[in-house]
């Protein structure tokens, strides 16, 4: 690797570490070789959000800069250490550039798109904003030899989940920005108005709606975590570790009497600490050589279910 990639994957590395906690202290429990290509994918993304979620933004000059951002990854002769990161990870781990349309595509819609009606309707933005993350991610972590298909569905299943509880940490934010991630409809069958939560108004209905959609994102944690065991042993870790601080998140919002409206929950850095010590535990003795695939597999009771739970 030459001095200037090095010095591109670094960058990315230091978004991470900066603005996703959560997702950066799992990846450090990855094997050196793959930690940069995900720190890379995250910067990237989070490039997008940035362009898109600034105060004020102007939707045209957005949708402009982010032309030219997918046009750069795309085509290169850009300097841009993102970029330049990002297109080296997508050719070394042969990444479907499909996977990257559909990300930008999701992006372009929250210049325009304010609220959803259905499930089903935010599922077809959450299909380019988060499920083909975890897609993108698949070929890093490593689908045991013929079972990257089968390991498809828990990858999307694993962005929506992920998504699903920014969403909920993150509503007030959002509301800042003009937008309700939550389906009207589910507003509607609970008795919440966008204008009480735009009042930041939390009562019983809300907590109940509230209650409903943290056990849906549970639900997608759930079967995501289902396929981990076709993952290749060093990134299981990872990926077990994330869920579990995922997870948290929906815990601390339950604790915080779901008032999410005017403040935005955490995972404790104590409870982010012994995750990660645990799971490093258990990500060296993957590492050891003794461990492979086959004995991964065939030492598990619990078989993984190939349906995804996008629907939940």
């Amino acid at each position: 690797m030459t001095a200037g990639l090095a010095a591109a994957y670094a960058e990315c590395r230091r978004i991470n570490a900066r603005h996703g906690r959560s997702y950066y202290l799992a990846t450090l429990l990855l094997p050196s070789a793959k930690r940069p290509a995900v720190h890379a994918l995250y910067a990237l993304a989070r490039v997008a959000d940035d362009i898109v979620d600034r105060p004020g933004v102007d939707p045209a000059l957005a949708s402009t800069q982010l032309d030219d951002l997918h046009r750069r990854l795309r085509d290169g002769g850009a300097c841009d250490p993102v970029v330049v990161a990002a297109r080296d990870t997508i050719a070394r781990w042969r990444i479907p550039a499909s996977l990257f349309d559909d990300f930008f595509a999701a992006m372009r819609m929250d210049l325009h798109v304010s609220s959803y009606r259905t499930w089903t309707d935010l599922l077809g933005y959450m299909h380019g904003s988060a499920a083909v993350i975890g897609l993108q991610t698949l070929p890093i972590l490593e689908p045991l030899p013929g079972l990257a298909e089968v390991a498809a569905p828990y990858a999307r299943d694993l962005g929506l989940s992920f998504q699903l509880t920014n969403f909920l940490r993150d509503i007030g934010e959002d509301l800042d920005r003009g937008r309700v991630y939550l389906p009207q409809e589910d507003l509607d069958d609970f008795g919440v108005t966008t204008a009480q939560l735009r009042d930041r108004v939390v009562d019983d209905n809300l907590r109940a709606l509230l209650r409903f959609e943290i056990g849906r994102a549970r639900s997608l944690l759930a079967n995501a975590a289902l396929g981990i065991r076709l993952l290749d042993p060093t990134s299981r870790d990872c990926i077990r570790t994330a869920v579990l601080l995922y997870g948290g998140i929906l815990d601390e919002i339950e604790r915080a009497g779901y008032r999410v409206l005017d403040r935005r929950v955490s995972v404790g850095a104590g409870r982010r600490a012994w995750l990660a010590v645990a799971g490093a535990g258990r990500a060296w003795l993957a590492r050891r050589p003794h461990h492979t695939h086959q004995a991964s597999v065939c030492n598990t009771s619990e078989k993984p279910n190939p349906r995804s739970s996008i629907g939940a």
